[in-house]
């Protein structure tokens, strides 16, 4: 009897602490990623060392493939148990003090996907039926979306499907026509639950056609899984006003401009937030003239019925790929003596914008400004872009050739010659035959990772990628010249070109960074930084490299070299004044002071760490967790480890 006492104690401690740490991909439905944990704090951090470890298995369950998967996954706590998805969309769950296997459920997901596709699984969403009596089988659903179109309803104590779901606890997300190739569309990043119903947006192959699969976002009934609305943010009727923004009713045809990362939740308010992506294809617009709402926007939806509340649009008709890339996210921001319910957005151009959630209403003045014309043949070119007038912006948005950067002075020139040939205005200058730089890259500024909130403080915390890419669009007569590059080329994200056929339009396109002979980035460094942004006052308190380079340069060196790496996964921030990062290229997990960006610890992981971490406490121990298992397209050493650090007993 005392033994069942004391462990129901137990679990009703671990429940507890549950829910006030990592429930949620970004630590809560408007995705703050912050803890009010302070056990590991500024004082006691450099004493941070690894308590368990856990290898999934996957490089021996699907060998075929494992080079081309990325461990991105955000752990949650559920109840009592940590989990996690792989990969390959095996969910695993954890004892959160010791790391030992609880249960597994593995959604048999399809291999047949082209190499050039990326297996991975982001995370998964959990949802507690408030209308079903504790012990209910599935009465706690874990949601996941998968690489093969299907959305999974678990139940979250046992990892057995939920039977009542859909199909036997699926349902297959269909694609809006017949795919290219298998993976064409695929669920990367975790759905979110709104008042009883689970939303999920789409990952769509870039560049591959013109008329390319619609964007659609798809909703479910979270206790059976029939369909209960869907949006596509390219307007489908000639009555909605949007319809208006592309021209010679291109909306009947166009494609795409999909949500791929991560939505947010306002519960109370009943809003869902959608970070839109770019019409097809991204690099060439004229098969779909106008501005194209609601494209690279972010669009408040109605949770119950996907009726649009409001939206705002970053870039109009985009020709660089600059879609939004991640997770809104949704704070109570104290400003000029008021609690404003805000959503903030990070773009890939390296702005930071800031809206009132309820209304739209943006808390610092945007500016619509003249930006470079010059278009190729057949191209439409929006006049105008918006300009926040805060917080600046945390990236250098040109390259001049006197900017050139080299490890040698012949390094440099090279790159200054490279820099001087090809089109560069300033952002957005259009893609053209001659080649453009765009500044910052198509991969940011920032990405899909998202900032951290650190309520205490007012900060943003957000991490960049910077360095310059060059695009060219090729007629399509010599589409194949591009083929050979296409061969050689391969998927890493820093192989200096990436082609792509745009079919159905009449160019064809290559796309990579600007990089010396030597291989560094063509611009000054940091290629990579770690920012504090002040929203109170649209400010930049600090401004850190993020990363070093003795793991890419020609001779490893024996010390850090700290010039920024391009980066992938974010940052998390806790009340003990810490900002929590990997994603570098390094293979380095690191604590920063929050207050200062000062490194207060560091730790070489065994794999690359390109995700974001999560930090939770159990039996009176805080712990951090952090997924490391290396990223095909960041060329980092591939693994399966998952390890969580504490401090010592």
């Amino acid at each position: 009897m005392m033994r069942g006492l004391l462990g129901a104690l137990l679990t009703l401690c671990i429940h507890q602490a549950a829910a006030e740490t990592w429930h949620a991909y970004g630590a809560n439905r408007g995705g703050e990623r912050y803890s009010e944990l302070d056990q590991i704090n500024r004082g006691n951090v450099a004493r941070l060392e690894p308590a368990w470890t856990y290898r999934t298995g996957e490089p021996q369950r699907f060998p075929e493939r494992f080079e081309d998967s990325s461990f991105e996954s955000t752990p949650i706590i559920v109840g009592d148990k940590l989990v996690l998805c792989t990969p390959f969309n095996r969910i695993v769950a954890l004892d959160p003090a010791t790391g030992a296997e609880q249960w597994t459920f593995d959604a048999e997901v399809s291999l047949d996907n082209p190499e050039a596709m990326i297996y991975k699984c982001r995370g998964i969403t959990q949802w507690t039926d408030p209308q079903a009596a504790p012990g209910t089988a599935c009465r706690t659903r874990l949601f996941m979306g998968t690489s093969d179109s299907r959305l999974f309803a678990i139940d979250g104590e046992t990892g057995e499907r939920c039977a009542g779901f859909a199909d036997n606890g699926e349902v297959f997300v269909e694609p809006s026509k017949e795919l290219l190739f298998p993976g064409e569309v695929h669920l990367d990043s975790p759905p979110v639950v709104v008042n009883g119903v689970v939303v999920i947006g789409t990952s769509i192959a870039d560049n591959q056609r013109a008329e390319g699969q619609s964007g659609r976002v798809s909703a479910y009934d979270a206790r059976t899984g029939a369909l209960r609305w869907r949006f596509d943010p390219i307007p489908r009727d000639a009555a909605d006003p949007a319809a208006q923004t592309w021209h010679d009713e291109s909306w009947r045809r166009a494609g795409h401009a999909n949500v791929w990362s991560i939505l947010s939740v306002d519960e109370e308010r009943d809003l869902v937030f959608l970070p839109t992506g770019s019409a097809a294809p991204d690099f060439y617009g004229g098969n779909r003239p106008g501005e194209n709402r609601y494209a690279n926007s972010l669009v408040a939806l109605r949770g119950a019925t996907g009726e649009v509340v409001w939206h705002f649009q970053f870039v109009h008709h985009d020709l660089w790929d600059y879609d939004l890339p991640s997770q809104p996210t949704l704070i109570e921001l104290e400003k000029d003596g008021r609690t404003i319910p805000a959503v903030v957005q990070t773009t890939k151009q390296g702005w930071v914008f800031v809206f009132n959630r309820e209304t739209g209403e943006s808390l610092f003045p945007i500016e619509e400004r003249p930006v470079p014309g010059g278009v190729v043949d057949g191209e439409w070119l929006s006049p105008t872009q918006p300009f926040p007038t805060a917080p600046p912006p945390l990236v250098a948005q040109k390259l001049d050739p006197e900017d050139a950067w080299g490890f040698t002075f012949i390094d440099r020139m090279m790159c200054k010659k490279r820099i001087a040939e090809l089109r560069n205005e300033g952002l957005y200058t259009p893609p053209s035959t001659q080649g453009t730089i765009l500044m910052p890259s198509w991969t940011g500024g920032a990405n899909w990772p998202g900032p951290a909130w650190h309520r205490d403080s007012g900060l943003l915390i957000v991490n960049t990628t910077r360095i310059a890419t060059q695009v060219r669009l090729y007629p399509r007569e010599a589409a194949g010249e591009i083929a050979s590059v296409g061969a050689e080329a391969g998927a890493a994200i820093l192989r200096e070109t990436i082609p792509s056929l745009q079919l159905g339009t009449p160019y064809a396109m290559t796309v990579g960074y600007l990089l010396s002979p030597l291989g560094a980035p063509c611009n000054p460094p940091p290629w990579g930084g770690l920012s504090a942004v002040d929203l109170a006052t649209g400010t930049i308190k600090w401004d850190v490299p993020l990363g070093s380079i003795d793991r890419e340069t020609p001779i490893p060196l024996p010390f850090e070299w700290n010039l920024g790496t391009p980066n992938s996964g974010g940052p998390i921030v806790t009340a003990g004044g810490l900002v929590f990062i990997a994603a570098t290229m390094d293979q380095r997990f690191r604590a920063f002071d929050v207050e200062t960006g000062e490194v207060l610890w560091k730790h070489r992981m065994p794999a690359g760490s390109q995700t974001t971490p999560m930090t939770y406490e159990v039996n009176g121990r805080q712990y951090v967790v952090i997924a490391s298992g290396g990223h095909a397209w960041y060329d980092t050493p591939m693994g399966d480890y998952v390890v969580a650090f504490a401090l010592p007993e």
